[in-house]
């Protein structure tokens, strides 16, 4: 059981930590929020990772397979999202401040996470090759343990991601406007290629 539950750990540590939209976001509530607010965008952010992570590991991969439709809505509403998301951050570069937090509301923070996690099909179709692949090799009674390590990880890397940001967001303070930029002209570069996919699949 340990044994499962330690690779599960490592596999999903593995699987979050690269930089993608969910830490791009997080990284920058954490600069750009109070503490309280970028915990909050943690859990959010947890919870749906940890769906998704459930979702590849229980064959969502063989659904999108099935039905090119969800796909393909899939594509251009995350292609939308998230270069609409880049493009504010780009805007609101020359005006953030550590002192000045404006409240999103829940729905639209809900909203992000969602985006950010859901509505990328690369992350989709990566979690379901790798977790379904692992769940193909492992004992049947064991899979759960795995599964369980996967989840943990979510967990344990965005509570310490935002731990160790909002800690020494201070010494970002100067550099913040140029994070921002980058993080929009990332999230933006995701989106883009979201839409290439999805004109790629009308061909």
């Amino acid at each position: 059981m340990i044994k499962y539950l330690f690779q599960g750990l490592l596999f999903g540590l593995a699987y979050v930590a690269p930089i993608g939209t969910q830490n791009l976001y997080v990284i920058n509530t954490a600069l750009s929020k109070d503490r309280k607010r970028a915990y909050k965008v943690a859990l959010i952010i947890i919870f749906f990772d940890i769906s998704l992570a459930i979702s590849c590991f229980l064959g969502i991969g063989f659904l999108l397979d099935s039905f090119p439709v969800i796909m393909g809505v899939i594509l251009i509403l995350g292609s939308v999202v998230i270069i609409y998301m880049g493009v504010g951050l780009l805007r609101c570069s020359s005006q953030i401040s550590l002192k000045e937090n404006i409240e999103d509301s829940l729905i639209k923070v809900i909203g992000s996470c969602f985006a950010v996690t859901w509505l990328n099909p690369q992350a989709i179709i990566d979690g379901s090759l790798l977790l379904g692949g692992f769940r193909a090799a492992l004992p049947m009674e064991m899979s759960k343990y795995f599964i369980i390590g996967v989840c943990t990880a979510s967990f344990l890397w965005f509570s310490t991601l935002v731990t160790v940001i909002s800690k020494f967001n201070n010494k970002f303070n100067s550099i913040i406007k140029w994070i921002n930029v980058i993080c929009g002209l990332i999230l933006i570069f995701y989106g883009l290629k979201l839409g290439y996919s999805f004109f790629n699949m009308l061909l």
